[in-house]
């Protein structure tokens, strides 16, 4: 009903699905948007690549609907939109070989590094060669700049393949993040681990046929405890009222959690608990052997070339932004840093805030169009 293809069906635009496998072995599934009745799908057109957060999907750029959602948007102003989908999300939960099922099983053993690392290039690779370019621009939402991040450090050839890129609530650095559930959790998190570790716990938040119906009867418009699902979402990425649908919670519960590895949520931990943006700690012993050393090393920030633009608020619990201005300065190719103008502007706003087509993806369609050629 709320699915990624559901929506871009029940909006009338064209869709198609398309399935990758990563070099390691996940099968992810795209979804591609190549125009729709007022702009038909021909030849040619510029490519955009869309990646979403934590614990999200590709449904977050398209929930607000035609005229508002990003996806729509450029579509309508004449992109050949993809829309990737991370490992372990509803929509890539396979693997050649490993069951995300299993007890025990290795599926689970990522962080967003091995998204970086292996997912969007797989993505990216397979998006350019389906379409003829040798290029496309990249927008990512919080998870989706955080990989973007590590992709274009660590391979870096794969920074002559971005137009541009836009970075929506960028996090890397998170040592001033306001968010009182990772305050929480962070100082904890390798005890956190090796509790889940013992009872055989990988997935975290995953999605659920009771999780969907709770969210779509409980939150749904009149219901009692809509106002409680609205501040859960606040408790998380910031407060903001104003800019949240109540009629959208249904759809976005649907899609929202949907499935993360507990390896995500303790890498970003550790990315509070040290102040770096650093590959995955996995303890001394296996720094070691995977690293040659006992703490992992800092993600090479220079070696990011392609021209990048940040777009953040002054309200976002995630991406505070002392941390925003100090990932700004390890970049060579800037675009520009870009604030939104409402002040209570917070995380999640990016992707379902009422006004984020004015405030956010106007601007962003302009910078992109002056990177067309």
């Amino acid at each position: 009903m709320y699915s990624t293809p559901d929506l871009i069906f029940r909006d009338g635009y064209f869709l198609e699905q398309h399935e990758v496998t990563t070099d390691d072995g996940y099968i992810l599934t795209m979804f591609r948007i190549p125009g729709s009745p007022a702009n038909p799908a021909v030849p040619g057109k510029n490519v955009a690549f869309l990646m979403h957060g934590l614990l999200a999907t590709s449904a977050d750029w398209v929930l607000l609907g035609p005229g508002k959602a990003l996806a729509y948007m450029l579509v309508d102003a004449g992109y050949d939109v993809w829309m990737g989908n991370a490992r372990g999300n509803t929509h890539s939960r396979r693997h050649v070989f490993h069951d995300p099922d299993a007890r025990n099983t290795v599926f689970w053993d990522f962080s967003w590094h091995e998204i970086g690392f292996f997912d969007l290039p797989a993505m990216i690779d397979y998006t350019l060669a389906y379409t003829g370019h040798t290029t496309l621009h990249y927008i990512g939402h919080s998870q989706g700049t955080t990989s973007f991040f590590v992709m274009a450090s660590t391979r870096p050839d794969y920074n002559k393949k971005i137009r541009s890129m836009h970075a929506l609530a960028p996090v890397a650095f998170m040592s001033n993040l306001r968010s009182p559930f990772v305050r929480a959790f962070a100082p904890f998190v390798d005890q956190l681990k090796l509790i889940t570790n013992l009872l055989g716990v990988r997935e975290f938040f995953p999605s659920n046929e009771l999780l969907i119906m709770g969210g779509q009867h409980l939150c749904e418009d009149e219901a009692p405890f809509q106002e409680v699902c609205a501040n859960v979402l606040f408790l998380i990425g910031g407060f903001n009222s104003a800019q949240l649908n109540r009629t959208m919670l249904p759809a976005i519960l649907s899609n929202t959690p949907a499935g993360a590895s507990g390896h995500q949520l303790a890498h970003y931990a550790q990315g509070y608990n040290t102040g770096r943006f650093r590959q995955y700690d996995y303890g001394v012993p296996l720094n070691l052997a995977r690293y040659g050393a006992i703490r992992p090393p800092d993600y090479p920030l220079h070696r990011v070339t392609a021209p990048v633009a940040l777009h953040y608020s002054d309200n976002d619990w995630l991406a505070a932004v002392p941390d925003v201005r100090k990932l700004y300065s390890h970049f060579y190719h800037t675009i520009g840093l870009f604030r939104i103008s409402d002040p209570r502007w917070s995380h999640f706003d990016f992707v379902w805030g009422i006004d984020a087509n004015t405030l956010v993806y106007e601007r962003v369609i302009d910078l992109m169009e002056r990177y067309n050629f």
